[in-house]
């Protein structure tokens, strides 16, 4: 049986056991050699998750990227266990290669509670059916995007992203530092919500820093313009179904300093609030010969 871009992201976020607190996981393999930041995400959660009792979910992590990383080798995750407490528990996973960190990442897990219950409101947007899907809207320009940007296409593959407004990202016109996309599993994943959290976590990296373009009238395809995620964020609020619809609504409240800041909230198709995000990623012009004599 063929096996589908979905079932080889599966594999690569269960991550090969090597010892008590070391996992190795495999890449994506792409044929532009960097490693897709949500892959590491969401395999740094997979190895924090194996290190926690069973009864413990996590709730929330802090990941900052140090180095690209090398699609062509391996990556070594070592889980430290900083805290077990009555209802918590947090790890720190150290993802490596060639013996250098590519990203620290700080996660925090929970023993489900009874408690107050609110969250905000989904926008209403249209339904992901009457949208392109995000591989219609990018395949013939995918060879255009600068080297920063291109692993993070490996994503299109194992998640179907439909996006909500419509930007020409060749040609960027100015608009509103937002942005709304659905998106789900490419297939169908195990009934495991670890493995959902960790396909969430891996997705929700997808195009995030984009909003903060908007406003200025450039995009990732913009020559010259360097971006690159510095540290992403993720909690978890409600259980949820990644092989049904999740819309994902972005906004970016600052760009400032050569950074810009983004933040989401992905609401599930009942309208339920499920998770929240926040990124800060490099966002400038690389600067020229010139300036740099």
């Amino acid at each position: 049986m063929t096996r589908t871009a979905l079932d080889q992201l599966v594999d690569i976020l269960r991550l090969e056991k090597l010892d008590e607190n070391l996992y190795r996981g495999q890449s994506e393999v792409t044929d532009w050699g960097r490693v897709y930041g949500g892959q590491v995400i969401g395999q740094a959660l997979s190895a924090a998750k194996q290190q926690v009792p069973e009864d413990r979910e996590i709730h929330s992590l802090h990941a900052y990227f140090l180095r690209p990383g090398d699609s062509d080798l391996p990556i070594i995750f070592e889980v430290e266990n900083t805290l077990d407490a009555g209802t918590i528990s947090n790890r720190r996973v150290k993802a490596m290669q060639k013996g250098n960190p590519i990203c620290f990442m700080t996660s925090s897990f929970q023993v489900p509670l009874p408690g107050f219950d609110h969250a905000s409101t989904m926008p209403e947007v249209p339904a992901p059916e009457t949208l392109e899907t995000g591989l219609e809207l990018f395949q013939d320009n995918i060879r255009r995007t600068p080297e920063d940007w291109l692993p993070k296409f490996s994503a299109l593959k194992a998640i179907d992203f439909r996006l909500v407004e419509k930007q020409n990202i060749l040609q960027p016109q100015r608009m509103a530092p937002r942005w709304h996309l659905w998106m789900r599993a490419n297939g169908q994943l195990p009934n495991d919500q670890r493995i959902h959290q960790y396909a969430l976590a891996y997705a929700s990296d997808f195009l995030f820093l984009g909003a903060a373009t908007q406003p200025h009238e450039v995009s990732f395809f913009t020559e010259g313009l360097r971006m690159a995620t510095i540290d992403h964020s993720l909690w978890f609020h409600r259980p949820f179904d990644f092989n049904d619809w999740l819309l994902y609504a972005i906004d970016s409240p600052s760009a400032s300093n050569g950074r810009g800041f983004v933040r989401g909230q992905i609401f599930n198709r009942a309208g339920q609030l499920v998770a929240s995000t926040a990124q800060e990623g490099i966002m400038r012009f690389k600067a020229t010969s010139s300036e740099n004599s």
